[in-house]
């Protein structure tokens, strides 16, 4: 395995067909597959149990699907796809009927034409999409809670103006851009209100009025969340 190229390059070696790599690579995560396997089963996990396998296999996708415009280091975007290939396999263990898996099988006899067969892998992606934002919202959510910020504040404390909401991403992604800034945010998990003034155009009350905004919005930029940073950039904030 070549370690002189990061491990998202190594990737998209193998997306051009360097299967070598791709046994080399797939070889050397086994321990990652197993830990994220065992991070779902809540259990010991041994490579010959078959939650092994369905992790092996969505590693393999998450190569064959990874994009770094997408924003997240590669293995952020495996476990995610790891997590969610294990929890549709265990649902079909179970045998919930009421419970029905987001895979999508090209085979399926309700799928006659080339526009219906379109339709419904647009309609199984959105699915996919909206299932890893879920998952996302959750390791926020987590995440939230050391800077000592929920969801229910968020929904209240949030700028209501487009004007106000632009500023204050555009305040986040300032320390973001600041090494030293981002580094005091990260470690006291507050914002240096007087050192961040001397950067920004906004007022000493606008900052400490929209703090926990911001400082939610820098948690999804220095984060690996893929989806909600995508819809940060996407939507009409």
């Amino acid at each position: 395995m070549d370690t002189e190229y990061t491990l998202e390059d190594q990737i998209e070696r193998i997306q051009r067909g360097d299967r070598r790599l791709e046994n080399e690579i797939i070889k050397a995560y086994h321990p990652y597959i197993a830990k994220c396997v065992a991070d779902v089963c809540k259990r010991y996990i041994q490579r010959n149990d078959d939650e092994f396998s369905i992790g092996l296999m969505a590693f393999h996708e998450a190569i064959q699907l990874y994009s770094k415009d997408k924003g997240a280091s590669f293995l952020t975007f495996a476990q995610l796809i790891i997590k969610r290939r294990l929890i549709d396999f265990i649902r079909k263990e179970q045998r919930q009927p009421s419970v029905q898996s987001l895979d999508f099988n090209e085979n399926e006899e309700l799928v006659e034409s080339p526009l219906e067969f379109s339709e419904a892998k647009k309609i199984h992606q959105l699915k996919e999409e909206s299932w890893y934002r879920k998952q996302e919202i959750m390791e926020l959510s987590e995440q939230l809670r050391q800077y000592k910020i929920s969801f229910q504040e968020l929904t209240e404390i949030s700028p209501k103006h487009k004007d106000a909401r632009e500023s204050a991403i555009e305040v986040a992604k300032k320390l973001v851009a600041d090494e030293e800034l981002r580094g005091y945010v990260l470690e006291k998990k507050r914002i240096p209100i007087k050192k961040l003034l001397k950067i920004v155009t906004v007022s000493k009350k606008t900052l400490e009025r929209n703090r926990k905004f911001i400082l939610t919005i820098f948690i999804i930029l220095t984060g690996d969340y893929v989806f909600l940073r995508e819809y940060l950039e996407g939507v009409d904030l």
